[in-house]
């Protein structure tokens, strides 16, 4: 194919996949198939010297669509080049510092949403376009009055046009997703297709949010720099985020990567750094599309598309089935990807998932890929399983869940078993899957107590699977060893259904023993922060039907104790832990706090101190400030557990 045909093709490709998303809001790929076509349709045209009447590389952005009227930008507005590796950012550093030496950058996250600048007269808020073309935009003002973050009345009084990204936070989109028809895909696509949507209801149930960082344009005031744009955009009221600043690349760089992105509210698919100064980004210029004062960084892609090969069911241990999908292999977030969760049979049919569908997954850092939905229906949905897939009882179905009850169900034992042993439970050293596998075929191990009447002699059935002295040596070392565990790691190994690691500690906290625990009623358990009536049921129901397990494990020498942290610098405290600290993530920062008696709430209620505050707080900020409560940041904190 010649190079010419090429470029034919991924322009008109490139044009139908930005007619799908910005008019149709149908996304028919992940940004990463996108940016990789637009990429090389770049890299031919730089090689061709041709670039075609229709190349999507002549925009900025879609064209705004029919429906809405049309709204003109007193300021163009320019896209952002993109970079995707550290060389790359440093070669741009190298080219503003040969020009200008001592230049000062600002570092902000690159939000994925939709663009919106809003315009304001005499302090009062008057229209709201998308970004369009960069020249041209779309009116949403009725939408974007849905948005209850936004300012109608701002202190400053001439003309203003404050740009900013439309988003959907994740807790929301992830709430909107539990009861939706039919699911979105994304936080960003339900960002756009609400804001874009021409009745304004539908806008208002996705209860959007919007983050500004730029004047687009101001009148009769002088405003110098990045840092103080957003400065004063903080002081009229907009919604913003911090701007880190530093002239050091280096020091930019290291903040890049400290990000974590599931520690915020919102997606971000990148980092946007800006020469701050605005007299030196005068100096710099523009090239056609872009500034050359500014870049974003792009980090992995979270997202991308790719063909369900087949659906299976599988087993958990508290016996409900759960369907997983098995996936056409693709690279995400650095690893490969074989296989995606899907929650339910009705989450099937909800995202139009079937054996042969193109699917949007998605993944974030370790956690387990999840389908969104699908590109198009495609082939039909498979059959509710009426049957358990590994023993082959009748499955019931609870709400929207099925459950095997059978106790003796092997993958249910095995997978329960697994739990216990291990790192946030009993942390028993040696045992893997594997190994429980084997302990249930040839040795008929069934309850967790059994584990602690294994010796070198019953081991020898499995020498002929690998187990040699040392690991028979091991494994029985490891078992041992888990006799000394704290009360908080032996409930949660208990598997007590809706009890995880959080509220294991929270309880062991409370009742001191196990049997304290055991004996505590529906109505005092409820009463605990984060317990409802159904956790407290449910916590009941075990130690009724099932308080044999704890007692054996304590007659097989395990020894769960509540270990206070007596005279601990943080003794008598109460905290909450809400958005991203700038050193440590909220679990090592959880772990330091109670190292010293400090007790970490999930939930801001009026028995909380203190809440520690970072950067992207939300509801938990709020409701602190309401309440009157002292609020620190991580150096507050850091000198406090110094003393």
């Amino acid at each position: 194919m010649s190079n010419e045909s090429e470029m034919k093709e991924l322009v008109d490709k490139l044009n139908e996949y930005a007619y799908r998303y910005y008019v149709l809001d149908d996304p028919a790929v992940a940004d990463n198939v996108y940016d990789a076509l637009f990429y090389r349709l770049v890299e031919l045209e730089k090689q061709t010297g041709i670039v075609l009447p229709d190349s999507p590389t002549r925009r900025v952005g879609g064209e705004p669509v029919k429906s809405f009227a049309s709204h003109t930008h007193i300021q163009r507005l320019y896209s952002l080049d993109k970079c995707q590796s550290i060389d790359e950012l440093r070669g741009w550093d190298k080219k503003i510092k040969d020009v200008f030496k001592n230049a000062n950058y600002t570092l902000e996250y690159k939000l994925d949403g939709l663009t919106c600048v809003l315009t304001y007269r005499d302090g009062l808020f008057v229209s709201a376009s998308t970004r369009g073309n960069g020249v041209t935009g779309e009116d949403v003002t009725a939408q974007v009055l849905t948005i209850s973050s936004i300012p109608l009345k701002i202190p400053f009084k001439g003309t203003l046009e404050a740009k900013g990204e439309c988003i959907m936070r994740r807790s929301i989109f992830n709430r909107y997703n539990e009861t939706a028809t039919e699911p979105l895909k994304n936080p960003r696509n339900g960002a756009a297709g609400a804001l874009r949507n021409l009745d304004p209801s539908v806008t208002a149930k996705r209860k959007l949010d919007i983050i500004f960082y730029d004047v687009n344009y101001i009148e009769g005031k002088a405003i110098s720099s990045q840092s103080e744009a957003v400065e004063f955009l903080s002081e009229n009221k907009f919604k913003t985020e911090k701007v880190f600043k530093s002239s050091s690349i280096d020091s930019i760089i290291s903040k890049i990567e400290a990000v974590n992105r599931d520690e915020l509210d919102f997606d971000i698919d990148g980092m946007v750094i800006k020469v701050d100064l605005f007299s030196v980004r005068d100096e710099l210029g523009y090239t056609d599309r872009f500034p050359r004062w500014a870049v974003a960084y792009k980090f992995p892609a979270e997202e991308t598309t790719t063909i369900v090969k087949d659906i299976i069911w599988q087993v958990g241990r508290s016996g409900k089935v759960t369907p997983i999908a098995i996936l056409e292999p693709v690279e995400l977030c650095g690893a490969t990807v074989r296989r995606a969760t899907l929650n339910n049979y009705n989450d099937i049919l909800r995202k139009k998932v079937s054996i042969g569908a193109t699917v949007f997954i998605r993944r974030s850092n370790d956690v387990i890929p999840e389908i969104m939905g699908a590109v198009d229906g495609h082939g039909n949905a498979p059959l509710k399983p009426t049957k358990c897939p590994s023993c082959g009882s009748e499955l019931e179905e609870i709400g929207a869940h099925l459950f095997c009850n059978n106790d003796n169900c092997r993958p249910k034992i095995i997978a329960s078993l697994a739990h216990f042993v291990s790192k946030d439970c009993m942390d028993i050293e040696g045992i893997s899957e594997k190994t429980i596998e084997l302990l249930y075929d040839i040795l008929n191990i069934r309850y967790p107590y059994e584990l602690y009447d294994l010796s070198q002699e019953t081991l020898i059935f499995l020498e002929i699977e690998g187990f040699k002295d040392k690991k028979k040596s091991n494994l029985i070392s490891g078992i041992s060893a888990s006799k000394n565990v704290s009360l908080a790691s032996f409930i949660n190994a208990l598997g007590i259904p809706n009890v995880g690691k959080k509220l294991a500690s929270d309880l062991a906290k409370k009742y001191k023993s196990i049997d304290k625990l055991a004996a505590a009623s529906i109505e005092e358990l409820s009463s605990i922060d984060d317990i409802g009536e159904i956790v407290a049921c449910g916590i009941k129901e075990y130690f009724d039907n099932k308080s044999f397990i704890y007692k054996k494990l304590l007659e097989k020498g395990v020894s769960p104790i509540e270990k206070e942290v007596l005279g601990g610098k943080l003794q008598g405290y109460n905290i909450v832990l809400t958005g991203s600290l700038p050193s440590y993530s909220r679990s090592e920062m959880a772990r330091l706090i109670e190292s010293e008696g400090g007790v970490v709430q999930s939930s801001v209620s009026r028995t909380t101190n203190l809440v520690l505050a970072g950067e992207a707080a939300g509801s938990k900020l709020e409701k602190a400030k309401a309440l009157g409560i002292k609020i620190i940041g991580e150096e507050d904190i850091l000198k406090m557990l110094k003393g």
